[in-house]
């Protein structure tokens, strides 16, 4: 098949793409979006056919329900039975924005959207080419975010293009997203809300609105027999390229995590000695890296993620998260980090680990799951 990408202007799209796009939505095909999160893999959320379509693009297991955005309130009326006191309070603060409410769903959304589950998964996406593009289409979209199943999210059309050019109709490309990870999802079909998934809206944020939040168990690492939300079963966001997690603990200062991150690294050069080893580090740790780098005749390069990352010439490629302090930064550069490692054929990579507060608790959710190993000091 052959995918049409479109640019258009993040702030103020061109209508006449986003009518192009709504009319593909409406025939059933498939079309790739930017969010305030990362990129989504949209259809029509009422046309059975068109949302199988997005599970065999994606190569995604047809259990693992799927989030119906909306561009305003009263599209509700027809997906979910009601909307509890609580969902309200949190639609009021948090919409449009990177939030998810799992509520009871309306007999006219298909099984297909939902996998079978009484309850469907809603939102309303805080970017204004999301917003036209349901606008233009006239129905509500079905949408996980636009790759391959188990690949790290995209945040640009690039790695939609890598993904899934081919696969999909249309994509609309606005640029990077700013978020960086996807929306946090939200039960509200118990006595009180339960977090299913960490994401762009931190936990602490949920409390201030809604009181007592819970986190469900699947968080915390036990086993999942049927997902409730996206992302809580199976294998996500991760690289081609097996990723050590250096985890810290409670109290742990940036320079620890740095400590065992540059032992990782060494571990892996001296078992594979012919290929780089990426490295995604705290920025409190760069004297410390090149310092090590240096006394160990490491070849090391600190690039860029908007570099090219074919063959760069060092043994250590390393790419800056951001500081221990600021997830939301870290998380901004998350999945692209990931993606760039891959284009530059890393052996390994080893990622510094951050404190689980505020959006650490996504990031962190999204490293455990990306990683094959993980260290914890």
């Amino acid at each position: 098949m052959k995918t049409r990408v479109v640019r258009v202007d993040p702030v103020h799209p061109a209508p006449g793409a986003l009518r192009e796009a709504g009319e593909v939505l409406r025939g059933g095909g498939l079309v790739a979006f930017p969010t305030e999160t990362v990129y989504g893999l949209g259809a029509d959320a009422l046309n059975p056919a068109a949302v199988r379509r997005i599970f065999a693009a994606k190569g995604r297991p047809g259990d693992n329900p799927l989030i119906i955005h909306v561009a305003d309130r009263e599209s509700l009326a027809g997906l979910v039975k009601e909307v509890p006191e609580a969902a309200r309070a949190l639609m009021d603060r948090f919409w449009p924005g990177p939030l998810t409410l799992v509520l009871p769903k309306a007999e006219l959304v298909p099984d297909e959207v939902t996998a079978g589950l009484a309850t469907v998964a809603v939102r309303m996406p805080n970017h204004r080419v999301a917003l036209g593009l349901i606008a233009a289409a006239g129905v509500p979209v079905a949408a996980p975010s636009a790759n391959r199943s188990g690949r790290p999210s995209p945040t640009t059309a690039a790695h939609v293009w890598e993904d899934l050019g081919g696969r999909v109709e249309f994509i609309l490309d606005a640029g990077p997203t700013g978020v960086g990870v996807e929306s946090t999802v939200v039960d509200l079909t118990g006595p009180r809300p339960v977090v299913l998934r960490p994401g762009g809206l931190a936990l602490e944020d949920l409390r201030q609105v809604a009181g007592e939040v819970t986190v469900d168990p699947a968080l915390l690492g036990r086993e999942v027999d049927r997902p409730r939300s996206p992302g809580l079963k199976y294998t996500h966001y991760a690289p081609k390229a097996p990723l050590t997690l250096i985890e810290p603990g409670p109290g742990v200062a940036p320079q620890v995590v740095g400590e065992a991150a540059w032992r990782a690294v060494r571990e892996v050069l001296a078992a594979s000695p012919h290929k780089p080893v990426g490295l995604l580090f705290l920025r409190e740790n760069l004297p410390r890296h090149r310092e090590a780098a240096s006394a160990t005749a490491t070849a090391f390069l600190l690039a860029e993620l908007n570099q090219d990352a074919g063959a760069p010439p060092a043994t250590v490629l390393a790419l800056e998260a951001g500081p221990a302090t600021d997830p939301a930064q870290v998380a901004s550069r998350l999945f692209a980090a990931l993606r760039w490692f891959d284009a530059a054929g890393v052996a390994a990579i080893v990622a510094e680990g951050i404190s689980p507060e505020g959006l650490g608790f996504a990031v962190m959710n999204r490293l455990r799951k990306a990683a094959g190993a993980v260290v914890r000091v």
